[in-house]
């Protein structure tokens, strides 16, 4: 039995007391004119909004995702007011409107589950789970992925919450020059727009933060950095298991149980993963941290705090989406959820954070352009939050496609901006 363990986080929370930031930005944004639309996602029987889904202009790489409401906020260029777009959803058949026959608000878009139970006739099985998933994982250099350099325009949010009382919340519209997966070379990322807001009265006396900013959700893209889940070493640890099987965007999907095996005593992952069942492409992972063992737990996130105050994870979950582009899949979407306990020394009780972070790809672009010098560069040790600046202009993003606000994040908008209009 193993002794020792090696783990690596995408993630890192400091917990430092109070300081404010005065930090900010100005940037210019494009003018073209462009048409919102504006509705939700519904389950076309239960009438359940549908978080996470993705909406497509045909024929383009404009894109956005519904809320955790099912709401979504799509701006298309007048260009393509001519083109259908394509609503996509695990387990739903995907769903292809024109533009034309939609009036810009309140759009209610409804889905059908899918049905449709895998072929046996015309898919080849694997004999078991962990052949299917190395089989995915190998294939991440080959004609199933986007293996060119690559431009995307992506849109990150982050917030964090004492209990239900927002504390935090930022928001940035950022350039990613992916590399193939094939390539061991690094993303980067360069800071387009951003802006935040922070009521560190919240807080008490400490100022949550998360480091790393967008990098924490682009390495959730765990097939261009294996190493912060899946290794070749790790496999082994994992048991693997068949679930029922399903449709994403019309394309049968196996779907793969995963969990550390009872012997591994240190944190590993337990979760589904979703993988097409023609090509053996993933295509969708959803997955938690086993964060039983608060120790070591904690050792994987905090990366300082107080000495009087003990600091452990009691959730993680994690989740990213791939999507198509000429038959190849690329990362289009992540989303990382965390909740952290924070016992006092000498107190009675303790206090929770919760913290959410996700990233969307908005826009694909053809043509790749150089990476960014250095000093352009955002680092993977940023702390958003301190680089953004506030929320008083309502016309902030343009024409930049952006996930639809919650009501919470509406709500904490609305309070700050009557905040600075009585300043």
């Amino acid at each position: 039995m193993k002794t020792n363990y090696s783990y690596k986080s995408s993630i890192y929370i400091l917990f430092l007391f109070v300081f404010l930031s005065s930090s900010t930005y100005s940037f210019g944004f494009y003018q073209d004119t462009y048409k919102e639309f504006r509705g939700v996602v519904v389950d076309r029987d239960s009438k359940d909004r549908l978080a996470f889904a993705t909406l497509f202009v045909n024929d383009t790489q404009i894109s956005t995702i519904t809320n955790t409401e099912g709401e979504f906020l799509l701006k298309v260029p007048n260009e393509f007011l001519n083109r259908k777009i394509s609503i996509s959803f695990l387990g739903y058949l995907t769903k292809e409107i024109p533009l034309s026959d939609l009036n810009g608000e309140d759009i209610q878009i409804l889905l059908d589950l899918s049905v449709t139970e895998l072929s046996e006739v015309s898919i080849v099985a694997p004999k078991d789970a962990l052949t299917l998933v190395k089989a995915a994982l190998d294939k991440k250099g080959n004609e199933n992925y986007y293996n060119e350099e690559s431009t995307m325009i992506a849109f990150y949010r982050e917030t964090i919450k004492k209990r239900r009382k927002d504390a935090s919340l930022s928001e940035a519209v950022v350039e990613i020059y992916k590399q193939p997966y094939k390539s061991n070379k690094i993303d980067a990322i360069k800071l387009i727009k951003a802006r935040k807001s922070t009521n560190y009265n919240r807080l008490d006396t400490l100022a949550l933060k998360l480091q790393g900013g967008p990098f924490t959700t682009l390495y959730a893209d765990f097939l261009k950095y294996p190493e912060f889940i899946f290794t070749d070493t790790n496999l082994s640890e994992y048991d693997f298991s068949f679930d029922k099987s399903t449709e994403i965007n019309n394309k049968m999907i196996y779907v793969v149980r995963f969990k550390q095996k009872p012997n591994i005593t240190y944190p590993l992952y337990y979760g589904k993963l979703y993988i097409d069942a023609e090509t053996f492409a993933l295509t969708s992972a959803i997955y938690n941290l086993n964060v039983e063992d608060k120790e070591l737990a904690s050792q994987m996130f905090v990366r300082r705090k107080p000495k009087k105050a003990t600091v452990y994870p009691t959730q993680a979950a994690y989740r990213v989406d791939y999507r198509t582009k000429n038959g190849k899949w690329y990362y289009g979407y992540s989303n990382i959820q965390l909740v952290f306990k924070v016992d006092w020394q000498g107190r009675l009780f303790n206090s929770v954070y919760s913290l959410n972070s996700e990233m969307a790809i908005t826009d694909l672009s053809k043509d790749f352009k150089d990476k960014p010098r250095p000093s352009e560069s955002l680092r993977p040790t940023i702390i958003l939050s301190d680089e953004a600046s506030g929320f008083s202009d309502p016309d902030f993003w343009g024409e930049y496609n952006i996930i639809e606000p919650e009501k919470s994040i509406e709500s904490a908008i609305q309070k700050i901006n009557k905040q600075l209009k009585k300043s």
